[in-house]
């Protein structure tokens, strides 16, 4: 066995990573404790110091003892048929990931989080509340579930957001979006705090208890600015009479707001039954918040399916399994379907039955450009969709993002822009934004958009911005950041970083382990699902054999070298850009070259 081999069957390697990651923990701890208690300044210093003599003997001691189920042996003691390695690595593995998420989130925390914060302003009493949040405003919490088994939280949310759909469609009313709304669920916050943080003056809240064929609703308007009680009521009702109770709610609502402000003059509520079968209903709710939490998606693809089994006219049902099926494929990978084409068709029942849906021709969109490769046809599907329904905030998204594929950087940060003005909370959104923002080389703009959403571990477009943080001396960071990316303790992340920091030297070694890693690893990644990765190695033809999934890397920073290569110009023709710019215009910085030919200048 190789010198390397044996160090990773003794698992010197893992203990290596595990050292590194712990030491940087304690350096924070010390930090933060340096901070509070009378040691001195140099406290910092000689921690670090110590950590660093203790390096050499720790590996040294992982290499020559190996634990075993009697304890720590010499390794040359133990029998190689009996050795456990393989189970301390595993152990050792989940530590390092535990360890990993303790050191961004303490990284995330400390970089945007001041010491001290200023004490949040009380609510006004008349007029607008503070920070000029408008009297027309409105959150609506998630309803608790009260229910005996405790087993209908995703019939509860499903109300709560079809409460809140029906208030968006109120002109003169500002909603909360759902995501910034719910995640106030079993708050210990009260509705002042929340209001304020929401930027509202009112909250609805409420809860549902479900007991057989009969539910009983409470449901509560409350004015944020007096912590008052506008309007509350109980609904016993049976089951089957959910869209009256939701028209009464929403009713309700308008009226003490008119009562109370003389707001929504001339607004009315009206709401459709979507399905007559509350059974079909009830799959379609759970099937939604597994597809809104993308915890399940094949299992939010068979609710889905169910639910149009039992009503076949079930045009929401139809749209929501369209929406499912279109990002399924990026989400699970290797399940032996191909989920675009049943996507298409999907949405195509859902118009067939309700052609004022607006999210089937977002589906549509997103198929085109992403299969087809005809963004003509996918940007009129998107725009259709927009048209349709102006708050549709993943129809901007995906809007965005071709802009953005396409060279459009300022319609693309437009429209990302849109997104979340709708969903302030979309982390997909502010990624997507981050990314614009970043190809445009406003960094500082970009940084702001994109760390805020690490708190939340949300990975989505992190490896544009991990070159950004190795090039500019925070290597931890970009290290830490790549792992959770990937999501894997094995994955040799100092091979990619080296090359991304000393692209004149020769790192094929580095890219021979990166593709052992690849073929051996069980997650389902791919370098190429990461085309970011390939382009520090100067791996250009396997990034055009990627079927431009990752047609946003072309615009990056870390793409620069690459744009200055003839591989750019067959990119940007073969996944039909030329020809989109050809029919609808050329970007600011790229501009024709004859017939069949264009050039773009530098972005840096």
């Amino acid at each position: 066995m190789s010198f390397i081999g044996e160090l990773k069957r003794r698992n010197v390697i893992r203990v290596a990573i595990l050292y590194f990651v712990s030491a940087w923990l304690l350096l924070q701890l010390t930090d933060v404790l340096s901070s509070l208690l009378p040691v001195p300044e140099w406290t910092g210093s000689l921690v670090f110091l110590l950590l660093l003599i203790a390096f050499p003997p720790a590996l040294i001691f992982a290499w020559v003892y190996e634990m075993t189920p009697e304890g720590l042996k010499r390794e040359k003691d133990v029998d190689r048929s009996r050795s456990i390695t393989p189970v301390t690595g595993k152990k050792i593995n989940t530590v390092i990931v535990v360890l990993l998420v303790l050191a961004i989130g303490g990284m995330i925390v400390d970089r945007l989080h001041p010491e001290t914060a200023p004490p949040a302003e009380p609510l006004a009493a008349t007029g607008e509340t503070a920070g000029n949040v408008p009297r027309n405003s409105i959150a609506v919490l998630p309803f608790a579930d009260l229910s005996e088994a405790g087993d209908q939280q995703f019939f509860t949310d499903g109300l709560s957001e079809e409460l809140l759909n029906l208030l968006v469609r109120i002109d003169g009313l500002r909603v909360a979006s759902r995501t910034s709304a719910f995640a106030f669920r079993d708050s210990s916050l009260g509705i002042p705090e929340i209001a304020s943080t929401l930027g509202v003056a009112h909250v609805l809240e409420g809860s549902v208890r479900k007991s057989g064929d009969r539910i009983r609703i409470t449901a509560q308007l409350i004015d944020a600015t007096t912590d008052r009680h506008l309007w509350s009521e109980n609904f016993d009702r049976e089951l089957e009479d959910i869209f009256a109770i939701q028209d009464e709610i929403g009713s309700a609502i308008v009226a003490a707001l008119k009562d109370e402000f003389g707001l929504l003059d001339g607004s009315a509520v009206d709401v459709t039954a979507s399905t007559t079968n509350m059974d079909a209903y009830a799959l379609y709710l759970e099937a939604r918040e597994k597809f809104i939490r993308r915890e399940d998606l094949l299992g939010s693809i068979d609710l889905f399916r169910r639910a149009v089994e039992l009503d076949p006219g079930f045009a929401r049902a139809w749209e929501g399994l369209a929406a499912v099926e279109i990002v399924t494929d990026d989400w699970v990978w290797d399940d032996g379907v191909d989920h675009a084409p049943r996507a298409v068709e999907a949405a195509r029942k859902a118009l067939s039955i309700d052609p004022s849906l607006s999210m089937p021709y977002a589906v549509l969109g997103l198929y085109e450009t992403s299969e087809n490769l005809d963004h003509l046809v996918a940007e009129d599907f998107y725009r259709q969709a927009v048209e349709l329904d102006p708050k549709n905030a993943t129809g901007w998204l995906w809007y965005g993002i071709l802009m953005h594929e396409l060279g459009f950087f300022g319609e693309g940060e437009r429209f990302l822009r849109n997104c979340i003005d709708i969903d302030s909370g979309y982390l997909n959104c502010k990624h997507h934004l981050a990314a614009t923002l970043l190809s445009q080389n406003r960094t500082e703009d970009a940084l702001q958009e994109f760390e805020p959403t690490l708190d939340a571990n949300f990975h989505s477009m992190s490896e544009i911005f991990i070159p950004h943080y190795a090039l500019h001396g925070q290597t931890l960071l970009a290290t830490v950041l790549a792992h959770l990316k990937v999501g894997d303790s094995t994955f040799p992340v100092a091979e990619w970083i080296a090359a991304i920091q000393n692209p004149e030297d020769d790192h094929e070694i580095g890219y021979a382990r990166l593709k052992d890693w690849e073929r051996s690893t069980h997650s389902g990644l791919r370098l190429s699902d990461m085309g970011v990765m390939l382009l520090p190695f100067g791996k250009y033809q396997e990034f055009l054999d990627n079927k431009f999934v990752n047609a946003l890397y072309i615009w990056s920073p870390p793409a620069e070298e690459f744009r200055q290569t003839d591989y750019f110009n067959r990119f940007v023709k073969d996944a039909h850009f030329l020809a989109y710019w050809q029919e609808r215009g050329f970007p600011d910085h790229c501009r024709p070259v004859g017939k069949d030919d264009f050039e773009c200048d530098e972005l840096m």
